[in-house]
């Protein structure tokens, strides 16, 4: 199996877990915070879908350094951003489709400024830098709906409010 078929499944499969939790975030209130060290549900909401977008970041170019190629989405909706997802998945796809088996072991950098942050290959990147990034931070918005008693959908099973 070439490497681009593992990461076109679960980039569709990543995709889907997200678009159920934006379904279940329509009028939610974007501006709550559990605590006053946290994002906010829409500052976290819209993290999550630009992760899944960082996918031309981690294969289009060797360096991505936020100082300098990052600016935060600020959507205020979850239609907006699962428009954004839908777009940026369309994208993705084609984008991994159309590299060469040789393109995904190619070395890329994050980093902030002067800073470096993680070095390892393209295939990684997606894997350590933006999947496991985007399912960590996912988590962390379906405890913002838990305490907002929004439906939490089941993501790798069903949840308590799939029974």
């Amino acid at each position: 199996m070439a490497i681009k078929n593992g990461l076109l499944s679960e980039l569709s499969h990543e995709k889907n877990n997200t678009l159920k939790v934006l379904n279940n975030l329509k009028g939610a209130d974007f501006t709550f915070k559990p605590h006053v060290k946290s994002m906010s549900l829409g500052q976290l909401t819209n993290h999550v879908v630009e992760l899944h977008n960082w996918v031309a970041l981690a294969l289009q170019q060797d360096v991505f350094d936020f100082h300098t190629d990052y600016t935060p989405s600020t959507l205020a909706d979850a239609d907006a951003l699962i428009q954004v997802l839908e777009s940026g998945y369309v994208q993705n796809k084609a984008l991994i489709e159309a590299m060469d088996e040789a393109d995904y072991f190619k070395e890329w950098t994050l980093k902030a400024g002067d800073h470096i942050i993680a070095t390892l290959p393209k295939a990684g990147a997606l894997r350590y830098i933006i999947n496991n990034h985007l399912i960590h931070h996912r988590g962390q918005l379906t405890v913002y709906m838990r305490l907002l008693d929004i439906p939490v959908p089941g993501l790798y099973g069903p949840s308590a409010d799939d029974k």
